[in-house]
């Protein structure tokens, strides 16, 4: 059930009859005072029609049909409509995602971390949240095709192929590995005859060099397995099936080259092939160039992304792309969007849309580094978290509520708590946005952080628990008798719309800001209601939304890619 846009038609439909244009423009009521849901479209409306507002509020309500809907309807401020909805509406929303009507194909690209070198917490934000809205889409019935587009492929490789046969060195280690890329990366940046060397293992490489294959693909294979193990332990979904790098579309790039060039968007530019679309002018009026390939014959990222494309939507047939990739990319991924619609590669049916994120900050309010100035290794933050969620299950106050937990479950709690912080302390915040990484934050059982939504699903099922409660024999659907109540039902209603938002937007804070909000409604729902001392109406009743709450944060969390546990 879409509340907003049931509520949002049946408004827009008064508009209609009434002579008047415009959007309802539905949202969520910001206090209990106001309702549920709030339309703030009127005034913008009658501002059209040179109408008084609270005048038209007032004529729409009385002109829309909400019968079995809402409960009430009230002109509020300068021409706001305060809806509060009907108790049997709210009985019959779905607590669980319901499939979308008009399913979609959607390539989500996100991870991408370059290969031969460990991951680090720069890979963090991408892979969480691409993983997030890939999971949320499927939730709503969409077919996902995830893409990991690793960087496996180009000078980096070059380098570290000729460093290691001038060296005579051979590694299975990916640490070693790294430290062999450090030191030619040293190399070729002072020394040109190892960098003409090392271009020249690129051109091997490119033109399927036997030797120089079998010697990358073991790198692949080394860097892959570190970071599959990474991908199990954060519980993302990416498998290598899913590992779509740079040097797949190695076949295609002069084809994509050709394409562009017949339909005569080529200019030749100081030897390189160059697309100019007036769109990308410069501050004096200039046009700046989208290479496609080099003076050299070389290729660059743009040429491989477009080629990219091609398989995104041609084999694919994607009817959208989502690019989770930092904010630093915005230009570029406006010129392969814009090249791939004046080439044919892309058309208007298909949505193409970069999703950037921000900057994961110390508290120095620079990029989260170690004292050495170094990257955080990924798996070294991850073993850091676990061991200070241990020390937080370890307190006496903590473990006092279960003192019975043995070790074992101990173990596994701080990994949930531990590793769900970390993910949740990047999704809640707005992907835009740089935040500060914060270990006492985000380890908090207080506040919008996955300890408080953990132990708030816990609570749920601590009162099944306790009352020993046959979970099976509860009714599916339950009609609310109080205000406490129908705030949580009315809470509770509201995941399928909000689903549909992030799905759309892209914006996995949505979600956890819905789940806090869904968590603290459980709370004063908690404190006013008796449930398991009340009699066997109210106490079934009651049970019956404690259950779907509880319901609604796993799933929510799940979305999330945080586990949850039955206690804490």
């Amino acid at each position: 059930m879409h509340i907003r846009s049931l509520l949002s038609q049946r408004i827009e439909a008064a508009f209609t009859n009434l002579g008047l244009s415009g959007q309802a423009l539905l949202q969520t009521a910001s206090r209990p005072e106001f309702g549920d849901y709030q339309a703030n479209g009127v005034m913008a409306a009658a501002k059209r029609a040179g109408k008084n507002p609270r005048e038209v509020a007032q004529a729409v309500i009385d002109v829309t049909d909400l019968d079995g809907i809402a409960s009430n309807l009230a002109v509020a401020g300068p021409g706001f409509i305060n809806v509060t909805l009907a108790p049997q509406f709210i009985a019959n929303a779905a607590t669980a995602p319901q499939p979308s009507p008009n399913p979609q194909r959607v390539v989500v690209d996100y991870s991408g971390p370059n290969l031969a070198k460990e991951m680090h917490v720069g890979h963090l934000r991408s892979t969480i949240i691409g993983d997030c809205i890939a999971r949320v889409l499927e939730s709503l019935g969409h077919t996902v095709i995830r893409q990991n587009h690793v960087g496996d492929w180009g000078t980096q490789f070059g380098m570290l192929l000729t460093f290691m046969v001038e060296q005579g060195a051979t590694s299975d280690s990916l640490a070693d590995l790294e430290n062999f890329y450090r030191q030619a990366k040293q190399r070729f940046d002072t020394d040109e005859d190892f960098q003409g060397r090392s271009r020249q293992a690129v051109v091997q490489l490119q033109s399927g060099d036997a030797a120089m294959l079998v010697q990358w693909q073991r790198f692949i294979e080394i860097s892959m397995s570190h970071c599959q193990a990474l991908y199990d332990r954060l519980g993302i979904d990416l498998t290598n099936a899913d590992m779509d790098g740079e040097s797949s579309y190695n076949d295609d790039l002069k084809a994509t080259v050709d394409h562009i060039n017949g339909q005569g968007l080529l200019t030749e530019s100081d030897g390189a092939q160059c697309i100019f679309l007036d769109e990308f002018k410069n501050k004096e009026g200039e046009v700046q160039p989208v290479i496609v390939q080099k003076s050299d014959g070389g290729y660059l990222y743009s040429t491989s992304d477009l080629a990219c494309l091609r398989r995104r939507i041609g084999d694919f047939k994607a009817d959208r792309v989502l690019y989770f990739v930092d904010a630093r990319q915005a230009l570029h991924f406006k010129q392969v969007f814009a090249v791939a619609e004046a080439a044919g590669i892309s058309n208007p049916s298909v949505e193409l849309a970069h999703m950037p994120f921000g900057t994961m900050l110390g508290k120095d309010n620079k990029p989260f580094k170690t004292r050495e100035g170094a990257l955080v290794k990924l798996s070294e933050l991850l073993d850091e978290a676990i061991a200070r969620a241990t020390k937080l299950l370890q307190d006496r106050e903590v473990q006092s509520k279960n003192p019975d937990i043995d070790d074992a479950e101990l173990a596994d709690l701080a990994e949930i708590i531990g590793i769900g912080a970390v993910k949740y302390a990047d999704l809640s915040k707005n992907r835009t946005s740089d935040y500060v990484f914060d270990w006492d934050q985000m380890l908090s059982f207080d506040g919008n952080t996955a300890p408080y939504l953990l132990y708030a699903y816990s609570r749920t099922r601590s009162i099944f628990t306790r009352g020993e409660v046959d979970l099976s024999a509860l009714p599916e659907r339950v009609v609310t008798e109080n205000e406490a109540e129908r705030r949580l039902a009315v809470a509770i209603a509201g995941y399928q719309d909000l689903l549909e938002q992030v799905a759309q937007e892209g914006y996995p804070h949505q979600l956890c800001a819905y789940l806090y909000e869904l968590a603290g409604r459980f709370t004063q729902f908690y404190e006013q209601c008796p449930i398991l001392t009340s009699n066997y109406a109210t106490k079934t009743r009651r049970l019956t939304l404690t259950k779907q709450t509880g319901d609604v944060l796993a799933n929510g969390l799940t979305l999330l890619g945080i586990r949850v546990a039955e206690r804490m």
